[in-house]
């Protein structure tokens, strides 16, 4: 029996999954995919939209996991990997994943105490958890699963829920900078979804680094997602901070080289990025890069601006090496 046999096996054997209990991420995510779930959806080869199953799914950037928890809620997916960069994602998925109990109890205590403060005593207990975060986290174990772990995760989860606009953002020295939100009652501890993103993470294995590492888990039975961090949409945009080592033209042309070398082993390859031609429309940086092929710009809205006015919808790119709604 092949791969492909064990893996239709395997997934024949799960239950049908309810509408009701749809797992969301439990982190908010600059550039993150709820918006555009449904767009996501249809660029899905043919075959796994037909028969809502997927055999392997790899997610090399994962960031707060939007697509991959709504997959994991209307597919049935054999096995699945999730990888970043980022060691404070790897942390918070691995626990999530092995001890949300853990975490919703101390994530509701951090809840219960923010809710009795006056506004203005709010924002000191904000800063008191943000300090404590940045300094425990310049000489924190990231490698060996502890119960710091959780006091941790929970402490992420709480500055992203009361931070402002909700963002994870990193300075050069790995620090969390984003200021203080103001938020009348932020939902701090959501313990029915961190239940049910768990349940979503039973069967995925989760790593930390680099994009390349995923290349020994695919194969042609892999749907490969890829969500980097954007390309700076103009010179003063650059978010690209989700960790201090930042991701530059150079890591896009990297992952590039990737993407081909994945498509020559007929592997399915989506990935998702920012336009440029938002701002330059002379700027044909991925047309360049990504020239061999299927290439599509969709509508997105752009929530993260300091000016709110400079919100609103852009142009997001679809590239796909496979012809939508062909295969």
């Amino acid at each position: 029996m092949d791969f492909g046999e064990r893996c239709q096996g395997q997934i024949l054997m799960k239950n049908t999954k309810s509408d009701n209990n749809k797992a969301k991420p439990f982190l908010k995510w600059a550039g993150g995919k709820r918006q555009i779930i449904d767009e996501l959806e249809s660029f899905l080869p043919m075959e796994f939209r037909s028969s809502r199953r997927i055999c392997n799914y790899v997610e090399p950037f994962v960031g707060g996991g939007a697509f991959f928890f709504y997959l994991q809620s209307f597919y049935e997916i054999s096995k699945s990997l999730i990888i970043d960069v980022n060691p404070e994602l790897f942390i918070a998925y691995s626990t999530v994943k092995n001890d949300p109990e853990s975490l919703i109890r101390l994530l509701s205590s951090y809840q219960e105490e923010y809710y009795i403060l006056e506004a203005g005593k709010r924002e000191i207990y904000y800063y008191e958890i943000r300090n404590n975060y940045n300094h425990s986290g310049k000489a924190f174990d990231y490698s060996n699963d502890n119960n710091r772990w959780i006091e941790r995760v929970a402490q992420l989860i709480f500055l992203n829920r009361t931070c402002f606009n909700g963002l994870f953002r990193q300075n050069s020295k790995g620090e969390f900078n984003v200021p203080y939100g103001n938020y009348k009652n932020p939902t701090i501890c959501n313990a029915e979804n961190i239940l049910e993103c768990s349940k979503a993470l039973k069967n995925t294995d989760i790593l930390q680094g680099d994009f390349s590492i995923s290349k020994k888990f695919i194969d042609t039975n892999t749907l490969v997602y890829l969500d980097p961090p954007y390309r700076p949409i103009n010179k003063t945009s650059s978010f690209t901070s989700y960790s201090k080592d930042g991701f530059n033209d150079t890591d896009q042309k990297r992952l590039a080289e990737f993407y081909k070398e994945m498509s020559s082993i007929g592997t399915y390859l989506l990935l998702s990025n920012s336009d440029p031609k938002n701002e330059n429309p002379k700027d044909s940086f991925f047309e360049d890069i990504y020239h061999e092929f299927n290439i599509v710009r969709i509508s997105a809205s752009r929530m993260i601006n300091c000016i709110g006015a400079k919100r609103g919808e852009v142009k997001e790119l679809i590239i796909t090496n496979y012809p939508k709604g062909e295969l």
